[in-house]
């Protein structure tokens, strides 16, 4: 018996910003971003988006193409690093709007006796979920299961983390008839507690709060979104971890040098060209290469052999990426869906060929893993018209996007949205305060 993904969708904002607009305002030469990133839109929330309705949105679009009975399910994990709350779980969130949507058909609560929890390790998170769900369903080949990677990656305006932007949201249907991917049980890990990006709970002194009142402690405790980051030590740690991590994976499964094996390599991507980018270190290492100077690096990244390789292996999977932005969790199997709907496109027979998975999270951990595509995957892709669907966004101006990251706006620039959208939070009632509403608009 064979184990692993048998269907997947996503969804991601309804809104996105040229980067060409944002380079400009910025004083950055575009092309930097542009060709030395791979960056061309960034996507992000309107003012009724946010990691829970970006999970709801993704597994209800799965249910219904798949047609999917919701009492079939018997969990749903939720990895993200975008949690709503520090207790309830976002996946309950999510949970919940999809259920009064599937009540009409279903009756109340047709996810009444589902296991539902959310699972944080940075942009690994939603790896860990795959992971614990399938070791889940191999126990009980008769049960099933979904993941959904969800998170919005919001930076300080003007940092250097503001250009990678993104969000939105991926799930993946997990079972014993895996009719896209056929997932192995042999798993590369690698771990190491370090400061590389974070969302720590910042203190501030009362007298340091302008017009604070006077109902507050002396010491603030803040959350925000925005991490705590140090791009080229993280960046470093990346490298490191995924090193380690397919080290791992070549001694448990002992395969000599599989990444020549896999079809495709499908990589965590903070920003498009990042896969390729770091691993020059393991294709030198798996080569004979020295890779000791910045300079034999730079003449690795530029030989004719890598960059064979990565038109092959990995360009495609970048191409959602340089849409949509960094999607944390979700950046990962959005890479999939990147290159399968390609081959799909390009009617490319793929049918037991290997995919290698490299996923990072920050913190730091990486987990590296292959598959096998099945014999059905193209009716799984027939589903997803992932290209055409980012065609369908709304572009808004520089200025637009400014109000939206500050929260400044009360109404959405989308007002007749069709789908799940925030309706409000309760800030009165005292024994409810901070709970949210949504509602969904046909």
């Amino acid at each position: 018996m064979t184990f692993g993904i048998e269907a997947a969708s996503y969804h991601v904002p309804s809104l996105y910003l040229e980067i060409k607009d944002l380079a400009e305002v910025r004083g950055i030469d575009p092309a930097k971003l542009e060709k030395g990133l791979g960056l061309h839109k960034m996507g992000f929330p309107d003012v009724h988006e946010d990691a829970a309705t970006f999970a709801a949105e993704a597994l209800l679009k799965l249910i219904k193409d798949y047609n999917i009975n919701p009492k079939d399910i018997a969990r749903i994990y939720l990895g993200t690093e975008s949690a709503l709350d520090a207790a309830k779980p976002t996946a309950s969130y999510a949970m919940q709007m999809v259920e009064k949507v599937l009540e009409e058909k279903y009756g109340e609560r047709c996810f009444r006796n589902c296991d539902v929890v959310d699972m944080t390790f940075a942009c690994v998170g939603a790896v860990d979920a795959l992971h614990n769900s399938l070791d889940f369903v191999r126990v009980n080949p008769e049960k099933k299961a979904i993941v959904i990677a969800s998170d919005y990656a919001k930076y300080e305006l003007a940092s250097s983390g503001e250009y990678t932007q993104g969000g939105g949201a991926v799930a993946l249907l997990v079972s014993s008839r895996p009719n896209l991917l056929e997932i192995e049980n042999q798993w590369g890990v690698a771990t190491e507690s370090v400061f590389d990006f974070f969302k720590p709970r910042r203190h501030y002194k009362k007298e340091d709060l302008k017009d604070a009142p006077d109902s507050f402690a002396d010491k603030i405790e803040v959350f925000t979104d925005e991490p705590v980051f140090d791009g080229q030590y993280s960046n470093q740690c990346y490298q490191d971890r995924i090193r380690e991590a397919y080290d791992h994976y070549k001694e448990i499964s002992g395969k000599d040098k599989p990444y020549k094996d896999w079809r495709y390599l499908i990589f965590h991507l903070p920003y498009a060209f990042h896969g390729k980018r770091v691993f020059t270190e393991i294709y030198s290492l798996e080569n004979g290469l020295s890779y000791e100077t910045l300079e034999e690096q730079k003449t690795v990244a530029k030989s004719e052999g890598y960059l064979q390789f990565i038109n092959n292996k990995i360009e495609r999977t970048q191409r959602a990426s340089s849409e949509i932005g960094n999607m944390y969790t979700a950046s990962i199997f959005m890479a999939l869906l990147s290159a399968l709907q390609i081959s799909y496109n390009e009617n490319e027979e793929l049918e037991g060929k290997e995919i290698g998975f490299l996923g990072y999270g920050s913190g730091s951990k990486s987990k590296v893993f292959a598959a096998k595509i099945s014999g059905n995957w193209k009716t799984v892709v027939s589903q997803w018209n992932l290209f055409d669907n980012l065609k369908k966004r709304t572009p808004v101006n520089f200025e637009t996007y400014e109000k939206l990251h500050r929260k400044q706006l009360d109404q959405s620039v989308n007002e007749n949205y069709a789908g799940f959208g925030l309706q409000s939070v309760e800030l009165e009632n005292p024994l409810l305060k901070g709970a949210r509403y949504y509602s969904y608009q046909k």
